[in-house]
């Protein structure tokens, strides 16, 4: 697509919303049969998916041509924090596939773990036969077998795929990702950052290597695309840009409500299609439940670092304590004294151990602490389903900057006894 051609779509977009014309779930004829396959920085932005990665394609004969491998993962979900799971590609969770509607997709799925196994395309208008659901729609690839899904894309928007084969074992292990097909005609101007996340839970007890699919409610670790703060790759953008953030959300039990601060976002999108302009309210909190997919839309207008998060207050936590007794009130210097007694360690915990981030060799193998991460102005108690927006002027490039400089006199600061004294404050 030429540079005239571009500015003529957006320009098209922008009349037509003037207009009041309503956005559609498609930008195709229902009859138009598959399109020149769509090129990455030519017919669309390509999303990124901080700590994750996009699934390569070649074109075969006018057919985009992706390879997926299901196989045994061994997954960093933060240093210090490792499990044994099954992915796609090396990954977990598995790379974002990303095309054009109209394109005709072929994706080859070749399964090297124990057990059976499909994918199926969450959200996605595709042929009975290629719908993924094991002894329903198809056989399941057994081990050391390659399956071909093929079909064109109908629709443009935010999906996902995953298992659906024993889906309470093989999605628990890891097996899911994300879609993303962008409009072949945009009646809306294209955003200008693009980014993409999967929300997961785990159960993974402390010292335990493999997530526990049995589970039913008590999932200690939370994360964006598999990853729990701080190892969660911030979102870089510049003030007065464009952004999109697609969320999609696969966890076994819970639905999340995503929290954005400092700005506020329309949704435009879901899994089922295209959210009306008319229909369309400013939000700073949505919903994602389970099974679903948000797509939210704003202006970064606000420099600085602001938080991304879940508000689930105890899925900003890893590997939460359930049963530890409640100890708010209770003085524990007499069981500190007794404690150390017998584990002089412990004395060293909070001394630049874990309790501040720095990987205390105290705690117990293959674990870490609930809350805790380090930013500009010290310890961030935070963990799990907790990533940042790091907004700035006039950047150039998209690498992390560091911590914001916040302009003189604009951050919350001790108060003095002289401004106490001033505003009648005892």
């Amino acid at each position: 697509m030429s540079h005239d051609r571009r500015q003529f779509l957006l320009r098209s977009a922008a009349a037509s919303l003037a207009a009041g014309g309503a956005a559609r779930a498609t930008t195709l004829p229902p009859d138009a049969g598959p399109q020149p396959p769509g090129q990455p920085f030519v017919d669309y932005l390509p999303v990124e998916t901080p700590n994750g990665a996009s699934l390569p394609f070649k074109v075969v004969d006018g057919v985009k041509v992706f390879h997926l491998v299901v196989e045994p993962v061994r997954h960093t979900f933060a240093p210090g924090l490792e499990a044994n799971c099954w992915g796609y590609n090396g990954r977990v969770h598995g790379p974002l596939i990303e095309a054009v509607e109209g394109d005709r997709v072929r994706i080859y799925v070749t399964n090297k773990i124990e057990a059976p196994t499909t994918v199926h395309w969450h959200g996605m208008f595709v042929p009975n036969g290629m719908d993924g659901v094991g002894g329903l729609t198809q056989c399941s690839i057994e081990p050391g077998e390659t399956f071909r899904y093929e079909f064109t894309l109908r629709q443009h928007g935010t999906f996902m795929y995953h298992s659906h084969h024993d889906e309470m074992v093989q999605m628990a292990m890891g097996l899911m990702g994300m879609v993303v097909v962008h409009p072949r005609a945009p009646n809306e101007p294209p955003p200008e950052r693009d980014f993409v996340y999967m929300l997961g839970e785990w159960a993974l007890k402390v010292g335990t290597e493999r997530p526990d699919p049995n589970e039913m409610k008590d999932f200690n670790v939370l994360t964006l695309n598999a990853k729990v703060f701080p190892a969660t790759a911030p979102m870089v953008v510049r003030t007065g840009q464009r952004v999109r953030i697609r969320i999609g959300n696969l966890s076994a039990m819970d639905h999340h409500p995503m929290h954005l601060h400092g700005h506020s976002f329309v949704v435009t999108g879901t899994d089922g299609g295209v959210v009306p302009p008319s229909a369309r309210v400013p939000e700073t909190t949505v919903l994602v439940a389970v099974g679903q997919t948000r797509t939210l839309d704003f202006v970064a207008d606000a420099p600085g670092d602001w938080a991304m998060h879940c508000h689930m207050t105890h899925h900003v936590m890893t590997q939460m304590g359930h049963d530890v007794p409640n100890l708010v009130g209770v003085d524990p210097s007499l069981f500190d004294a007794k404690l150390a007694e017998v584990l002089p360690t412990f004395l060293q915990m909070g001394k630049g151990g874990a309790a501040e981030g720095d990987g205390d060799d105290t705690l117990p193998k293959n674990s870490q602490p609930m809350v805790g991460g380090t930013a500009g102005f010290g310890y961030v108690t935070m963990g799990g389903m907790v990533t940042v927006l790091k907004v700035r002027d006039k950047i150039t490039d998209y690498a992390d900057p560091g911590h914001y400089v916040h302009p003189k006199g604009t951050v919350a600061d001790l108060a003095t006894a002289a401004e106490l004294r001033r505003d009648g404050i005892e």
